[in-house]
């Protein structure tokens, strides 16, 4: 059944037509590597500034700028890397580094769920003064990240 569900996934017009033309194929792969860079490219400097915010104008500065850029890669990143993995989705969904990758990130979005959840995380854009629970968020956040960009490189050696 799950494997009927997942070659059924493979027949899918976007599929079939980066199947079908290589070239298509390695545009949606760069797209997907830039998603990829925008998301770590901004959401690390923020995570490191809510950890480490000295001063408070870094952060009301910096941060919605951020906020916004790691939101749109992340958008770039998920939708073109669903469609990457809908080219040969047997083959992805028996490779243990991308189940890794699946759980982490299932676990970042849950710690963006965490930091986003209450008002702490806009007080400390605002006013560049993070409490310890949004500078410990934070750090699980940078670390989910880099571990989700090391399992992505992975994949391609399981």
């Amino acid at each position: 059944m799950k494997t009927h569900f997942l070659q059924s996934i493979a027949g899918w017009p976007g599929a079939v037509f980066l199947q079908e033309h290589w070239i298509a194929y390695l545009v949606v792969n760069a797209t997907h590597i830039l998603g990829v860079g925008l998301l770590l490219g901004s959401i690390l400097p923020l995570d490191l500034l809510l950890m480490r915010s000295l001063h408070r104008r870094d952060l009301p500065v910096l941060g919605p700028f951020l906020v916004r850029t790691a939101a749109a890669g992340a958008t770039l990143a998920v939708v073109t890397g669903l469609w990457l993995f809908s080219v040969k989705p047997v083959e992805y969904a028996a490779n243990p580094a991308f189940l890794c990758k699946t759980a982490l990130l299932v676990l970042a979005i849950g710690n963006i769920a965490l930091q986003h959840r209450g008002e702490r995380f806009d007080t400390a854009i605002e006013a560049g003064q993070p409490t310890s629970r949004v500078r410990i968020l934070a750090a699980a956040s940078a670390v989910l990240w880099l571990s989700i960009l090391i399992a992505g490189r992975w994949i391609g050696f399981a």
